[in-house]
């Protein structure tokens, strides 16, 4: 029986061709993700190793602390065997870019960066900073802003003060998210302490003589402790682990999509062995005939289906490390963050691929297997049989199970949509009946498939005349194995037109938010800050000086001052101009009248209410000049507003922590005044003060909107795998019907059919099975996308992107079309004569 099932397979290769082709995407995917993610752990491991390779004893503080006393750094000095010691200064440093204002809306990190033995950082071009007017800057930083060797830059200190100084080099300071994001200035180690206003430490780098354990207990006695004395190794981990350099998500995130794609390589493997096994039933009941047991066929049936497997895994490795290879390759000509280096492919890579592929494989063949055991030899002999061709019916414990699972999901849909609070919970509800609705689907689709071939074939049947029709009649001839075939195809388009409906109602509501609550042309902010700092300010200058401007109709000042509680709890107090309450800012008012804000009250945001107790009448204690004041709730406001969570009148705010400048400016063009001249007039008054940015409603969205496109794209290329393997799913079931129906096909052509006819009538087959399948998963992905957006939170809205939704259909229909092209140049090319005496 072995002998036979090699032999079998080395006769008909190319049956099995597509079978393998959905195994090797599957693990090449699969592999692919753990070559890449492994690789780029190995490169960020080789990044950390080599920069803490330079020190023999690093003391970092404890956990839940951010820096070291200053006198940490005197007391190593002074250790027995030390021969040198960086004490590691980070803090937000401003640089002032070209266009004379703050480099990006976050702080330039300002590092402290020393000569020597202690060198951490690649200097790329030029050398370190030897002088207390001199600086390197990050690689990034200087490109974006045109800044080379020599050239003199503006930097602000933490009091907003100005200094220049002079490049005297570029930098490579490593895997740093935050360097990444905000760029970095490297200063000597006492400029660094100046600018930044932090002189305590974030890092101590030792270096010394001697054995290396000794003077690591030696400093260890000498900082006492609270601290964490690390040697070298030790201290790279720690460092990878608090930069994030963890490719855990990643891969995570990789195999979740993977999972989408072996779970349609199931299915089409499935149909393809049901579809094989069905055409060799007279083979095998003449096996049967001949001596050969139930159990050698079951066995012949799973070891045909093993060999499969493990053949396609090998050649799914391959494309996993060329992919993988590639993906690493782009990513390090886009992206300097991650290091690059060799590929790295695990034992555990090839284990998992292989035996995900092989086991997959076999599970997929067990059901096949099982049904060639079932037929009576004799009977198999008399008859040719074809899978699933009867009318199917439920029967009534497949209707039981189909009604529970499908009753069972919609009403978690509609718990977790409707019912349920907003939040993380209420989308796991939705997402949990998702699953339910489609196990629902799954056992009810053979009933479906003859009425649906109906509706989908109704307008090729009508256009193509006699081969349109046929192809109606063939995709319903077959309800189990175009059920499972659609079926494939309906997983991935469902979770494309989910993701797709969940980002339009993401732009839905963000649109709604900034129409309905928010309604501004342009919006200035201060820089933001880390740590405890306050963040930068717009100075009341510039608010008044836009009030002056005939081109600005309203200005709004925003003002936040945060008080801190009994408990060390932060509470921010605001207060806007009164003009914008209920126009420029318009939150929805859920008890109470903001229209009662007046001297002695105060507004809070619903959330906060209900976490604290408070109800409109209630009194809020909150700690001000002077002293704590007790004031009035008389109204309650929904979050979706820059408001904070309190807000009092603008007079009692000045009043409660003094003048201060606004957190945010906002503001409206006059009528007929041209956008690009009123921001020429807003840039111009904010010019004075760099830290000062200004921002436009629609380059708001702008970004957002670009923002969701690439998340849509990059989940819609990952989930795209899917489609493509239940693509080759439809062409392998059409190569093999092709084969199945040879002598049917011959008795047309004899009837009077032509070739063109023939091709058609295969290419409306594959349309009518991809268009099922993909309205099927549209319908599934537009219902669950929408309950997820409302489980998302009150304020989301819900949105259909029928644009893209109808080009996902039209895209399911060109592919199908597309996989029928080899299917239907076989059977047209056949001889009519020999394919009459087919057997």
């Amino acid at each position: 029986m072995l002998r036979i099932s090699l032999a079998g397979l080395r006769a008909h290769k190319v049956r099995l061709l597509m079978t393998g082709l959905a195994i090797v995407l599957g693990v090449g995917f699969i592999a692919g993700t753990f070559v890449l993610t492994d690789s780029m752990q190995a490169g960020i491991d080789e990044e950390f190793a080599g920069s803490a390779s330079r020190v023999d004893v690093g003391v970092l503080p404890h956990k839940g602390r951010e820096r070291l006393p200053a006198s940490t750094v005197r007391a190593v000095r002074g250790v027995p065997g030390v021969t040198g010691v960086h004490g590691l200064i980070r803090g937000d440093a401003a640089l002032i870019g070209k266009d004379g204002k703050a480099y990006g809306d976050m702080p330039t990190v300002g590092l402290s960066v020393t000569q020597g033995e202690l060198q951490r950082y690649d200097i790329t071009s030029g050398r370190a900073p030897g002088a207390p007017d001199e600086v390197v800057l990050d690689e990034k930083t200087a490109a974006r802003n045109g800044f080379g060797v020599g050239a003199t830059v503006t930097v602000l200190d933490g009091g907003g003060a100005r200094h220049s100084f002079t490049v005297t080099g570029l930098a490579d300071f490593g895997i740093d998210s935050e360097v990444s994001f905000r760029g970095a200035v490297g200063f000597t180690p006492e400029t660094a302490a100046r600018m930044t206003g932090e002189p305590d430490p974030v890092e101590i780098d030792i270096a010394g003589s001697g054995d290396p354990r000794a003077l690591r207990d030696a400093v260890a006695a000498a900082v006492g402790g609270g601290h964490d004395v690390l040697d070298g190794g030790a201290l790279s981990d720690r460092l990878a682990t608090r930069a994030g350099a963890d490719t855990t998500i990643i891969r995570t995130a990789l195999l979740l999509f993977a999972m989408v794609a072996m779970l349609v390589s199931a299915l089409v493997i499935y149909n393809t062995f049901a579809i094989l096994v069905a055409q060799r039933m007279r083979e095998m009941a003449l096996l049967r005939c001949v001596g050969a047991t139930r159990r050698q066929i079951f066995t012949g049936v799973l070891a045909e289906s093993a060999v499969v497997g493990l053949v396609a895994s090998l050649a799914g490795l391959a494309l996993g490390v060329a992919l993988a290879g590639g993906l690493l390759a782009l990513i390090g000509d886009r992206s300097g963050d991650i290091p690059g280096g060799d590929l790295t492919l695990t034992p555990l890579a090839v284990a998992v691929g292989l035996g995900v592929g092989v086991v997959v494989t076999v599970l997929s063949a067990l059901l096949p297997a099982r049904s060639a055991t079932r037929v009576a030899p004799v009977a198999a002999l008399r008859t040719e049989l074809e899978p699933g061709s009867a009318r199917f019916r439920l029967g009534l414990p497949r209707w039981i199970l189909t009604a529970l699972l499908g009753a069972g999901g919609l009403a978690l849909a509609g718990l977790g949509a409707l019912v349920l609070d907003k939040g993380p919970t209420a989308m796991f509800v939705v997402a949990g009946g998702g699953v339910l609705v489609f196990l629902a689907v799954i056992a009810v689709m053979p009933a479906l498939v003859r009425p649906l071939s109906r509706v989908a074939g109704a307008l090729p049947a009508r256009l193509a005349g006699v081969p349109g029709r046929l192809a109606v009649a063939n995709a319903r001839r077959s309800p189990r194995r175009t059920a499972t075939t659609t079926i494939a195809l309906t997983i991935g388009v469902g979770l494309m037109s989910l993701f797709a409906v969940i980002t339009a109602g993401g732009r839905a509501t963000a649109d709604a938010q900034l129409a309905e609550q928010f309604p501004v042309d342009f919006q200035l902010n201060g820089q933001f800050t880390t740590g405890d700092r306050a963040r930068r300010l717009v100075p009341s200058e510039v608010a008044a000086g836009l009030r002056a401007r005939p081109e600005v109709a309203d200005v709004v000042e925003l003002r936040i001052h945060r008080v801190r509680n009994d408990r060390g709890a932060t509470r921010p107090v605001g207060a806007v101009t009164p003009s914008a309450l209920g126009g420029l800012i318009n939150p929805r008012v859920d008890g109470g009248s903001l229209d009662d804000l007046t001297s002695g009250t105060v507004a809070v945001r619903t959330d906060n209410a209900r976490h604290q107790g408070y109800e409109v009448g209630d009194t809020v204690t909150i700690p001000t000049r002077q002293g704590q004041t007790r004031l009035k709730v008389v109204a309650l406001f929904a979050d979706g507003t820059p408001l904070p969570p309190y807000v009092v009148p603008e007079q009692d705010f000045t009043r409660y922590f003094g003048p201060q400048g606004a957190e945010a400016v906002y503001l409206n063009v006059a009528d007929g005044v041209d956008p690009d001249r009123a921001l020429e007039v807003v840039e111009q008054v904010a010019a004075p003060y760099p830290t000062v940015k200004v921002t436009s409603a629609t380059a708001l969205k702008e970004q957002f909107n670009e923002a969701v496109d690439t998340m849509l794209m990059v989940v819609g290329g990952l989930l795209g795998l899917a489609v493509i393997i239940a693509l080759f799913g439809i062409a392998n079931t059409l190569s093999l019907s092709v084969v199945e129906r040879t002598r049917e096909s011959a008795l047309l052509r004899a009837l009077g059919v032509t070739r063109a006819q023939l091709r058609l009538m295969l290419s409306m087959e594959a349309v009518i099975m991809a268009v099922i399948g993909a309205v099927t998963g549209v319908v599934l992905g537009v219902a669950f996308g929408w309950a997820a957006t409302e489980s998302m939170a009150d304020s989301a809205v819900a949105a259909v992107p029928y644009a893209q939704i109808a080009g996902l259909m039209a895209l399911a229909a060109v592919a199908g079309l597309a996989a029928s092209v080899l299917p239907a140049r076989r059977a047209a090319r056949t001889s009519v004569v020999e394919s009459l005496t087919y057997d």
